[in-house]
């Protein structure tokens, strides 16, 4: 379940190890991303660079980026990962001390960039009474889950069996001025998956409580194997 004290510090990076073969155990080398975002939270583009045994220092590649999400030749040779195991890992594999986020970032050469567009405003177009504005996000991912991973989501957001048609989890929480509701989705014929986030705010709410629950839900799937590709908003 979401903290009932949202983070307000930045976001941290995006670590994954690069694997020798699909899912294999050997470990080449590793990844680092950052998404670049709107003031709204939505995604303008993505910022990566990587290091492997092969190569002669870092690397930053758009296409590579792209190919993590829909190649799934790419995305079987990588796997999202803590920080902490990608200072281990590049350390064994003879990188030294893994640079600190300040450093990784100016690795990033080649940006992603991200289509946008204003949301669409699906839904009511007031917020229901008591609250001053509403907000739709999803949050897009590839890979896949498997029955038990789901159902370790289910269990950690405390999903009821009143969840939304379709969703296969979800969640809520009230911290007084923002009402944050989530569902977990399978979507395009089974072949993706998203969280669908609803924000109602009343008076006193800021952005923070937003940006920081589309970071733990996010990292939420993370943890699952997913690789994050887009958050759009709905309204």
């Amino acid at each position: 379940m979401l903290a009932t004290s949202l983070r307000t510090a930045a976001r941290p990076l995006d670590y994954y190890l690069v694997l020798a073969g699909p899912g294999g155990p050997d470990v080449r080398g590793i990844v680092v991303e950052e998404f670049v975002r709107h003031g709204d939270h939505t995604t303008a583009g993505l910022d990566g660079a990587g290091w492997t045994t092969s190569d002669d220092g870092w690397w930053s590649s758009a296409s590579f980026s792209r190919g993590m999400r829909n190649d799934p030749e790419v995305r079987a040779r990588v796997a999202p990962t803590s920080r902490q195991v990608a200072e281990r890992v590049y350390r064994t594999l003879g990188g030294g001390d893994l640079p600190s986020e300040a450093v990784l970032r100016t690795y990033f050469r080649e940006r992603l960039d991200l289509a946008s567009a204003p949301p669409l405003r699906l839904g009511p177009a007031q917020p229901p009474s008591g609250f001053r504005e509403r907000r739709v996000y999803r949050v897009l991912f590839a890979g896949d889950l498997r029955p038990e991973q789901v159902a370790h989501l289910r269990s950690r957001w405390r999903t009821t069996g009143g969840c939304d048609a379709g969703s296969h989890a979800s969640g809520h929480l009230d911290d007084g001025c923002t009402l944050l509701t989530w569902n977990l989705r399978r979507i395009g014929r089974g072949l993706a998956w998203c969280v669908d986030l609803t924000v109602l705010m009343r008076s006193g709410a800021t952005d923070t409580a937003v940006g920081g629950a589309l970071s733990e839900l996010t990292d939420a799937l993370r943890g699952q194997g997913l690789i994050p590709v887009t958050t759009e908003r709905f309204a």
